[in-house]
């Protein structure tokens, strides 16, 4: 079981650290996703004293998994400290890219793909190749570093040179057209439809050129224009986002809503701009209508793996709340399948936790702890779940150490809900709904979710805790009446 059994000989996030078998290193760090129960907001990753707000979404590749369509870039690290320092990490360029058929994607080169594009070894390495395994191009290190300049002007070379071939196919139907061969030129129309992946512009221009040539099956409107890469225009987009995850992080709402929706207004076709407004509005303000217009936004568009995680979970946050406990689950899952996020894990760690069913509640507090073992957010949501198994010292621990971190109130509370220490508890619990909490729409929520949520069953029918939660929502349904909740 989690963190159990282990010999004390440096400090307590040491044996955290050493418990786990291996350290994922796909993932971008999540950094304090902070909250009730299982964390959110900063656009579902997280963001703190970093200010990153285009992480790049790197996803392991394995042989069993081959890339199916378009590009792919394999990044060959020299191991965990490389992946955590790199500025191949954050750059909007890649995550863009990431939308329109380019798979990002770490490789062990002791893999059987390892084997084959870096055969010598010489790590680290980035290799572009197509989806049938056709190396395109490579990026060898200067002084044993990948720059993530040179890799985004890699990238961009050969997708230019992409567009430029497609262009021309363009123009050549043009003439076809032209010159009477309507057929021929519908047939290379279609060919340019089929990259609507990789350049969603061209291939909605070649809609309307075969509505012109009397194919009217096919939805120019249903293929949004591809992102903005102008350099310029990418400067003043991310200088918008940090200002915007600056206000989140600082608490001011109002204006980090602001600076989101503006960014979002200089490339409507971006998700991460719309990925932070969803979670700010689902997880601060509990504008849950616009949260879940917004997530539906980034469904609906061309987004890259880890804005369409985001929106997964959250819709599935909220979608539980509201009763349909199945569907939700199944959005939660799904989001962990588009992308592996701690705030998806944790929950749905809380979620089976309040089931009952402690194996799968262990498996998913696992994977968040793997992603980020450092991270003070992790550490304590794993000691609630330490609390009610048996390790109550190790738990008490923990939360004495950071009793600090307001954002974490909810899960510390948990921690001495479950040591029998009522009075505790239900200060952290006041501090949480009405410190760290600012507006009501979201209190109350949290409220209706505590007074279900199994890590505060010993408090149930107490006098004090429900009066502070008296201003639950009503949403969930009570103990008893087949409650299945997960931390906001």
């Amino acid at each position: 079981m989690l963190l159990y059994n282990l010999r004390m000989k440096t400090s307590l996030l040491q044996r955290v650290v050493c418990l786990l078998m291996i350290y994922v290193l796909l993932v971008p760090q999540s950094w304090a996703t902070c909250g009730g129960g299982g964390g959110g907001g900063m656009g579902g990753m997280g963001g703190g004293s970093s200010q990153q707000t285009y992480m790049v979404p790197w996803k392991l590749i394995t042989p069993q998994e081959p890339v199916k369509e378009g590009l792919a870039v394999y990044w060959f690290p020299t191991g965990k400290q490389e992946v955590e320092k790199s500025s191949l990490r954050e750059s909007r360029t890649l995550q863009l890219y990431s939308q329109q058929c380019v798979t990002m994607g770490i490789v062990d080169v002791q893999s059987a793909l390892g084997q084959k594009y870096v055969p010598d070894g010489k790590l680290p390495v980035a290799v572009l190749v197509q989806a049938d395994g056709t190396v395109v191009n490579k990026l060898e290190n200067t002084k044993g570093k990948l720059k993530v300049g040179d890799l985004e002007k890699l990238l961009e070379s050969e997708m230019k040179k992409r567009e430029s071939a497609v262009k021309e196919k363009m123009e050549a139907a043009k003439a076809k057209a032209k010159a009477g061969d309507n057929q021929s030129a519908i047939a290379e129309l279609k060919q340019v439809v089929e990259q609507k992946c990789m350049f969603p512009g061209k291939a909605k221009d070649a809609v309307k050129e075969l509505k012109k040539l009397g194919v009217t099956d096919l939805n120019a409107e249903a293929m949004p224009d591809g992102p903005n890469f102008d350099a310029a225009a990418s400067a003043k987009i991310q200088k918008t986002m940090t200002m915007g995850l600056m206000a989140e992080n600082a608490a001011n709402y109002t204006l980090a809503q602001k600076y989101y929706t503006s960014a979002h207004n200089l490339d409507p076709n971006d998700p991460t701009p719309l990925r932070y407004l969803g979670e700010l509005y689902r997880h601060y303000t509990g504008e849950w209508d616009k949260a879940r217009t917004t997530f539906n936004a980034i469904l609906a568009m061309p987004a890259d793996p880890l804005s369409r995680a985001v929106a997964l979970h959250g819709l599935g946050k909220m979608t539980i709340h509201e009763g349909d406990f199945k569907k939700g689950l199944g959005l939660m899952e799904a989001s962990t399948q588009e992308f592996p996020l701690a705030l998806a894990y944790r929950n749905l760690a809380v979620y089976w936790n309040s089931e009952g069913d402690k194996v799968k509640a262990d498996e998913y507090t696992r994977k968040a702890l793997a992603l980020d073992p450092k991270e003070p957010f992790n550490l304590i949501f794993a000691a609630a779940f330490m609390a009610g198994n048996g390790h109550g010292d190790e738990a008490l621990k923990i939360a004495k150490e950071n009793e600090a971190i307001l954002c974490a109130s909810y899960n510390l509370a948990a921690i001495y809900a479950q040591l029998g220490q009522k009075e505790k508890a239900l200060s952290l619990l006041k501090r949480h709904f009405f410190e760290y909490e600012r507006y009501q729409s979201v209190r109350s929520k949290e409220m209706m979710e505590a007074r279900v949520d199994a890590v505060f069953a010993s408090l149930y029918k107490d006098p004090q805790f429900i009066a502070l939660t008296s201003g639950a929502d009503g949403r969930l349904p009570l103990p008893g009446m087949g409650s299945k909740p997960a931390g906001n």
